[in-house]
């Protein structure tokens, strides 16, 4: 068969969903190429990840005997098949050499409002893959799983993480909650270029979490350590600044998240240029004081 793929978000990132496709197309003999508006295909996929808020849906009609559309942008009860859920990713697809992307475990017990995993994946994190079935010696890792430390077999996912000797990226962030001085130090054994924790509902009181977990960890550069700060979700600006100053304080990197940027005040798009830009943050310690004009 000649299938067509459709990465409807773009390439900036690469879509896990069409690469395990099109590996296990390859696998059964078929032809596996980006789908070209002119030519005509047994089975086109289009694979979209975000909303209308963030991704527009492509605006032409595949030529395609069938045509599958999956991902979270279009609902999430679309899910692949196990047999090629469970594919090796053709990294070829985008060209990939040196990295692998994947998911050791699923599912969230937290249910954050803003967030689709525990409607998409459950309220329970699990397992669902060993390393070993995305990766093979890639010197870069980039994990996708929503709350690695929740799983009960984190432990054992953290030392698989260790062995690889690769250089590791939880790409949406820790649960600091979650941080022991056990896992911590299986933490302090993988090499991360960059620890991401989340601190998203200001009614969470985790100064003296963030405190500790600063202490338990070996990274102790404040650019190595850094934390995702939700904004325009259910905080006012002083509750910004306070997760933001606080963080500073104690050695962490704050970065503010906007939830649905295109309709946010424009002070907390001030708030997000001041914070996350390295040089005015460093500069201009005091948010009040900040001239966006003058940035």
């Amino acid at each position: 068969m000649k299938i067509g793929l459709i990465d409807v978000d773009g390439h900036n990132w690469p879509n896990l969903a069409l690469m395990k496709i099109s590996a296990w197309h390859k696998a059964h003999g078929d032809t596996v190429e980006w789908c070209n508006p002119l030519l005509h295909y047994d089975v086109v996929y289009q694979s979209r990840v975000f909303d209308d808020t963030y991704s527009r849906d492509i605006d032409w009609y595949p030529q395609a005997d069938s045509i599958v559309k999956g991902g979270t942008g279009y609902g999430l009860d679309n899910k692949l098949p196990d047999e090629i859920e469970h594919m090796h990713p053709d990294y070829s697809l985008y060209g990939i050499t040196d990295t692998a992307y994947g998911f050791l475990t699923r599912g969230c017990p937290r249910a954050c409002p803003f967030c689709i995993v525990a409607g998409k994946e459950g309220r329970r994190s699990r397992k669902v893959a060993d390393l070993s079935e995305f990766w093979r010696g890639q010197k870069n890792i980039k994990l996708l799983d929503p709350n690695l430390l929740a799983c009960p077999d984190h432990t054992e996912l953290l030392e698989q993480l260790v062995d690889s000797g690769a250089w590791v990226d939880f790409t949406q962030g820790l649960d600091v909650r979650l941080v022991t001085q056990k896992n911590a130090c299986v933490l302090n054994w993988i090499r991360i270029k960059r620890l991401h924790f989340a601190w998203d509902n200001p009614r969470d009181d985790l100064e003296e979490k963030f405190a500790e977990v600063g202490e338990l960890l070996r990274i102790k550069d404040r650019r190595r350590r850094e934390v995702y700060v939700l904004t325009n979700y259910w905080s006012t600006l002083d509750e910004d600044l306070y997760r933001i100053y606080t963080l500073r304080d104690l050695g962490f990197d704050p970065y503010v998240m906007i939830y649905d940027k295109p309709h946010a005040p424009q002070e907390i798009r001030h708030l997000q240029r001041w914070c996350n830009n390295r040089i005015i943050f460093g500069s201009e310690p005091d948010f009040r004081k900040f001239d966006p004009k003058r940035g």
